[in-house]
């Protein structure tokens, strides 16, 4: 396959912060390494971290423009290094699969590689998803805003047969985020938890996996649109408007409701902040039964502001999770197919880029996708 392939490719490149991107065509990348594959982009799906990306808000990332970003996408393998390593030899070429971010040339040498037992995070020993000196497709390298892309095998999850290009796309980045986020909960079937900005990208597929993995869902948001597509779900998660209900008054419901008596003992087991908001991360906390468990993914730039008294009279417990390790997700991807569980999706051709990051800025919820199977 690799004799056919073209001399040059089309991608959208960031020229600047805050600038919008631009279509360029530039000779095609090769492998060079032996974790090296070229894959042909199918799908890429826009993250809230390409705009802070964009922004500037990551600098010093991305390391050089003009650049390419996504993080989040999948494709078919075209070809391998002169010299593939055995991780390498494992994809064949014509195989599906998907992209994830993270950790693109991992050193597998360093503690993380050698050595990370957390449970969400490790993979074989070798290599690890927190690698101290990895790049990030999309971040600190070119990603999948392009119709060809260099990944690193050890990245790669294969795509279940019945899953699309489009349908696997925002599970790298976005599916893989919320599975990895509710796994750390450390939750048994039949506890409670709430998701904060329960219909975004991230939280639309959190209400999904929550409930067919056994927990009672609470989804909260604040925005009409995100709460239509949540509600769409149907997937009989307790929805909350949080504009219109205050976090003590649920509280209130979910303890009648299991017959507790006490504050302490009422509300939620666990609660995963995705917006990048004080005032969801307050409800949250509010929400929390006394023992209970914050997950943290969101990352405002001016971060959070933390009660001592929660922490220390609650003992609540405030915990980060970034992403999950390759095995956590190949377990998500065969999780989703098993049970059904997709983004609610709007696509867009490669060219138009720029509209879909317009469109993204209405605030709609679900995910937008790059199909470069759409004419221009």
């Amino acid at each position: 396959m690799a004799s056919t392939l073209p001399k040059t490719m089309r991608g959208q490149f960031l020229e600047a912060f805050k600038k919008p991107y631009t279509l360029r065509t530039v000779p095609l990348p090769k492998p060079a390494g032996p974790h090296d594959i070229l894959v042909k982009v199918e799908a890429a799906s826009y993250c809230h971290t390409d705009y802070v990306l964009a922004e500037g808000q990551m600098a010093p990332l991305p390391n050089s423009f003009p650049h390419i970003g996504c993080h989040e996408f999948a494709g078919t393998i075209v070809s391998h290094s002169d010299s593939p390593s055995s991780q390498a030899r494992e994809f064949k070429s014509g195989d599906r699969v998907g992209v994830p971010g993270r950790a693109y040339h991992a050193c597998g040498t360093c503690f993380e590689c050698q050595g990370n037992k957390d449970p969400v995070a490790a993979d074989d020993k070798g290599y690890s998803v927190h690698c101290l000196h990895a790049e990030n497709n999309g971040l600190s390298k070119d990603g999948g805003f392009a119709e060809y892309c260099v990944v690193d095998a050890r990245q790669l999850a294969p795509m279940p047969a019945v899953l699309t290009a489009t349908e696997t796309a925002p599970l790298m980045c976005a599916g893989i985020t919320i599975y990895a986020a509710l796994k750390r909960c450390r939750l048994e079937r039949g506890d409670r938890v709430g998701i904060m900005g329960a219909g975004g990208g991230l939280g639309h597929l959190g209400l999904q996996y929550a409930v067919k993995m056994g927990y009672r869902v609470l989804g909260v948001d604040a925005a009409d649109a995100p709460l239509k597509l949540a509600e769409s779900l149907n997937t009989g998660a307790k929805l909350i408007d949080a504009r219109s209900t205050k976090a003590a008054d649920v509280v209130q419901q979910l303890g009648a409701e299991d017959g507790k008596q006490e504050t302490g003992e009422s509300g939620l087991d666990a609660v995963i902040i995705l917006p990048e908001s004080q005032q969801a991360f307050d409800y949250a906390m509010t929400l929390l039964k006394t023992h209970g468990k914050c997950v943290v993914v969101s990352f405002p730039e001016k971060g959070f502001h933390i009660s001592a008294r929660d922490v220390v009279f609650r003992d609540i417990s405030i915990i980060g999770s970034l992403v999950g390790s390759n095995r956590m997700l190949r377990e998500m991807l065969n999780f989703s197919a098993e049970h059904d569980i997709r983004a609610v999706t709007k696509s867009f051709p490669l060219a138009k880029l720029n509209d879909l990051v317009e469109e993204y800025h209405k605030g709609g919820g679900g995910k937008l996708v790059v199909d470069l199977a759409l004419e221009s």
